[in-house]
């Protein structure tokens, strides 16, 4: 008959399989709200089976200076989550006093606790939520980007410059329209605009 300590043992060996299941098992359910109800103008999807790394993509708001823009990020889930935050920084380059120009973010809910708002209740559709209330809300008092944060205080106007034409610059690229969600154009209307195109070059060579 088994000891009482060796019976604690096998248990003790268990748990990091034990943890390493329940992580898989959230991350999989937080995928499938993602798909089902993503948070307003985000998308984010796993880079393979591991779920150990997200690509996201941000829409600007319309009211704010990165509106129209599509702003790319990527999301790493540590093997502690979620007891520990994600790293998350974005992709595409962007103008703001709490994002430096590696793409890494200063928001409070990205870090641990005492200095962090952390808690193992938030997750990604959270993460993203916040981080696009904090593209339109920018936190100077706590920025990244010292020059920025002055910049947005005491010279709002060329802030909002800079920021919008940035947007256009970098968040408004051909390659940025491939994001899922955009579909090709269907065969039909290929066909009717081919069609188009050869009427219209009929029409001139009979006006010759």
């Amino acid at each position: 008959m088994p000891s009482i300590l060796t019976y604690f043992q096998a248990v003790w060996g268990a748990l990091p399989e034990l943890k390493m299941a329940q992580r898989l098992g959230r991350l999989k359910r937080e995928c499938q709200q993602l798909r089902d109800s993503p948070p307003s103008g985000v998308s984010c999807w796993p880079e393979g089976d591991s779920l150990e790394t997200f690509s996201a993509v941000i829409i600007g708001d319309d009211d704010t200076v990165y509106a129209g823009g599509v702003f790319k990020l990527e999301l790493e889930v540590p093997e502690r989550y979620p007891f520990h935050p994600p790293k998350v920084r974005f992709l595409t380059k962007i103008y703001h006093p709490n994002i430096d120009s590696a793409g890494r973010i200063c928001l409070d809910i990205l870090k641990l606790p005492p200095s962090g708002g952390w808690r193992p209740a938030h997750n990604l559709s959270s993460i993203l939520t916040s981080i696009r209330l904090l593209m339109a809300s920018p936190n100077p008092n706590d920025p990244l980007m010292t020059d920025i944060a002055e910049e947005y205080q005491f010279k709002k106007s060329q802030y909002e410059a800079t920021a919008k034409e940035w947007t256009a610059k970098y968040a408004k690229s051909v390659e940025d329209t491939s994001k899922p969600g955009c579909e090709e154009p269907k065969t039909s209307e290929k066909r009717t605009n081919e069609s188009d195109e050869e009427n219209a070059e009929n029409s001139k060579k009979a006006k010759k």
